[in-house]
């Protein structure tokens, strides 16, 4: 299953369904179910070629994991009825999930947990491609208990006796040349951290906050559960090494880099 973005076949429903609040990553508010002022009649961004410099960080980083798309067709076209709105953020959130589950599947050391993820896998799937009806009815918060123990123990089988900073406060902190392979960073607070040139290789990143991060020269080759959305809000440098399936932001700075 496709969970790459395709904004090309989509009608903008990433700058309609979601709220957002005045802050660092968007320059003002706008509630759920609102069309962002910046939404141009062809469903596209009218400021995208300059999204960071006019405070919406938080859009470059903003990933939708090929929902959109599948919502449209899901639908048959245009048109962005209440209906829609919520059906993509239902598929946002089990698109999420699959990324999440494609991950776990991917690492061998995780074998023992492979059968029960594929079962949920397949669960998800059905949800997703059952039509208008079936998402309407599928809850993720259900999927997502069924699908979380098992990522935590894909997690434990893969990073072995990494160091455990789960949902930790580490805000700020001056973590450069850390080595972090294998830890639990999952749900862990990062906003602003300096991880220049740590070792975060398999660490587990589920759902840790990385905005304003400074990832320059960091090593996160094999790291667990990281997302496009992840990446996109950190810093990061030339020599920032990534999962082969994360592709390297448009906007990092080739070197070591203070802001965004």
């Amino acid at each position: 299953m496709n969970l790459a973005a395709d904004c090309s076949r989509c009608v903008g429903l990433c700058c309609v369904a979601p709220a957002f609040v005045a802050s660092s990553d968007f320059a003002f508010s706008k509630p759920a179910g609102v069309a962002c002022r910046h939404l141009a009649a062809d469903a596209s961004c009218s400021i995208h070629d300059r999204l960071i410099p006019s405070g919406f960080p938080g859009c470059v980083a903003y990933d939708c994991f090929g929902a959109g798309q599948r919502v449209v067709a899901l639908f048959g076209g245009g048109g962005r009825s209440a209906e829609m709105l919520s059906a993509y953020d239902t598929v946002r959130q089990l698109h999420e999930l699959l990324w999440y589950v494609a991950d776990a599947l991917s690492r061998p050391s995780a074998a023992p947990v492979h059968g029960a993820l594929a079962q949920a896998r397949s669960a998800i799937e059905a949800a997703v491609t059952g039509g208008p009806s079936s998402i309407e009815a599928t809850d993720p918060a259900a999927h997502r208990a069924t699908v979380a123990p098992l990522l935590r123990r894909a997690s434990a089988l893969t990073r072995a006796r990494g160091p455990e900073y789960r949902g930790a406060d580490l805000v700020g902190r001056d973590l450069a040349g850390r080595d972090l392979a294998g830890a639990d960073l999952s749900t862990a607070s990062l906003i602003g951290t300096d991880l220049r040139g740590a070792d975060l290789r398999r660490a587990d990143l589920l759902a840790a906050d990385l905005r304003g991060a400074n990832l320059a020269d960091a090593d996160l080759t094999g790291a667990l559960y990281l997302t496009r959305t992840q990446v996109g809000s950190a810093r990061g440098s030339a020599g920032t090494r990534l999962p082969d399936r994360l592709p390297r932001p448009a906007h990092w700075h080739p070197a070591a880099s203070s802001a965004l």
